[in-house]
């Protein structure tokens, strides 16, 4: 439309959703795209929710009003002080006794990065850049569904004027309003992480230990243990998790990957969106927005994403059941309560909180490891039989690692370890034993043989000089080349 024919705003519909349905009927689609623009910025408070504008993704999702939306829920859930020096000090203190006692239980070398205390807003910024990665393919799938939802049908949907750009606002405005419920369910859950990786992901940059005082303030009412030895407790947890992740890198690289397969297999019902399209009511604001919050995004599973859910749970079970063992060995001469804390921090992971539950329903995926009893009860009988050395050895490769079979009979993986070390044994021996007696035979070999006994015959000494053999005369040789 242009701009000398813009309409009477007073002949607008009042809801500019309406004009979404109008549309279903024949309405101006260009008209309808600037109504669609009008609308979502109600939804979003601002316009800029949209692609294209800074921070904008080829999903279609504006990561820094993401960052935005989940800083501003952080300050809407309650206080959120920037660590004082006292704070950082006692950050500080907890991880270099961490350091001290994880030296006797791992072989894991201490991380070179300074340790950080983070304000909940300052966890925000700092894992922005991870849940970006992670959560992509889910936006882009999102915004795919929503540009396929609109539907008209026939060679006179491709016509229609301004359909092409209504197609783009449904994408944009799908995968934004996902960014939006994103960024209120990363505020919530930033009230309740204590540390850069304490769900189990490596969040942080690598080697970054980061812990927030306020939140684990919180994770300590209603204990009977000392704030220090929560402070320390978490603080062991979280630098054992860091030397996991430093010392075998492969094992982030893997997680995030597994991660993303899963994300990237994600598929939408795209029937249950057209019919919640269809059938919303365009004067009920209400309604649409009840819609959107309650799973109308929600990812359908696939067998393939099972598959890889299992990896990565067995993944998750793996690292929290080692960090489990090491530190029930790092403070077994030194706090009495850790025990208790232990068994705090394990209910905490399995019931999980509000902030997890919306990240599920939003990406369907649970953030906790069902398993990690199990694999902490593994990891303890591969050190009773191999010492710490065998059992941090196992993560060494990807191949090593015990598979989902092997977390329900630990004592059996020992085992299978056990002979699969005898039989490496057995074939080293084996193998030095033939290449010993191969060099053997060489040496015999050459000793004996007709070159070396000629070599040790000189000529005119008694013997025999070999006769030239027979062949052509070098100058008939060149004649017969000139004439050919």
């Amino acid at each position: 439309m242009a701009e000398d024919q813009k309409p009477d705003p007073e002949d607008q519909p009042q809801n500019p959703f309406e004009a979404f349905f109008a549309s279903l009927s024949g309405g101006d689609m260009n008209a309808l795209v600037q109504q669609m623009q009008s609308a979502f910025a109600m939804l979003g408070g601002s316009g800029s929710i949209f692609a294209g504008g800074p921070g904008g993704s080829g999903s279609g999702v504006n990561w820094a009003v993401t960052k935005d939306t989940a800083r501003k829920t952080v300050a809407s859930l309650g206080p959120d002080p920037t660590p004082d020096a006292a704070q950082r000090r006692a950050i500080n203190d907890a991880a270099s006794i961490a350091d001290v006692w994880l030296d006797e239980a791992t072989t894991f070398p201490r991380v070179s990065t300074a340790v950080a205390a983070w304000s909940r807003a300052d966890w925000v910024e700092q894992t922005m850049p991870v849940w970006q990665r992670l959560v992509e393919p889910v936006a882009a799938h999102i915004a795919d569904a929503m540009e396929g939802a609109l539907s008209l049908g026939g060679e006179e949907a491709e016509s229609t004027p301004g359909l092409s750009g209504m197609k783009q606002m449904l994408r944009t405005s799908g995968a934004s309003m996902f960014g939006l419920q994103l960024g209120q369910g990363l505020g919530q859950l930033a009230t309740e992480v204590v540390g850069a990786t304490d769900i189990g992901l490596p969040l942080s940059e690598p080697g970054q230990v980061a812990l927030l005082p306020t939140n684990i303030s919180a994770f300590g009412e209603g204990l009977e243990q000392s704030t220090t030895d929560v402070t320390l407790y978490l603080a062991l947890r979280e630098s054992a998790r860091q030397r996991l992740f430093a010392a075998a890198g492969w094992v982030r690289e893997q997680m995030l990957a597994l991660v993303e397969q899963y994300a990237q297999g994600i598929s939408i019902d795209t029937s249950a969106l057209e019919q919640a399209v269809g059938n919303l009511d365009p004067s009920n604001m209400e309604e649409l927005t009840s819609s959107l919050e309650g799973g109308l995004f929600e990812p359908q599973k696939t067998p393939e994403q099972l598959a890889t859910l299992a990896r990565l749970e067995t993944m998750l079970a793996l690292v929290e059941g080692w960090v489990d063992e090491v530190v029930s060995q790092a403070t077994a001469k030194w706090m009495p309560s850790a025990a208790a804390l232990a068994e705090t921090v394990r209910r905490a992971r399995a019931t999980g909180g509000p902030a997890e539950a919306t990240f599920a329903t939003l990406v369907g995926l649970e953030l906790r490891p069902r398993r990690m009893r199990d694999a902490a009860n593994l990891w303890a009988a591969v050190r009773d039989a191999r010492g710490i050395e065998g059992r941090d050895a196992v993560w060494s490769h990807p191949d090593l690692l015990p598979t989902s079979a092997d977390l329900d009979d630990p004592l059996g993986f020992v085992a299978s370890e056990a002979k699969e070390a005898e039989s490496d044994e057995s074939f080293d021996a084996a193998l030095a034993e033939l290449l010993e007696e191969g060099t053997s035979e060489s040496s015999e070999s050459e000793a004996g043989s007709p070159t070396a006994a000629s070599q040790e015959r000189e000529p005119g000494a008694g013997g025999e000089t070999a006769e030239p053999a027979e062949g052509p005369e070098p100058q008939a040789d060149a004649e017969d080349d000139r004439e050919r």
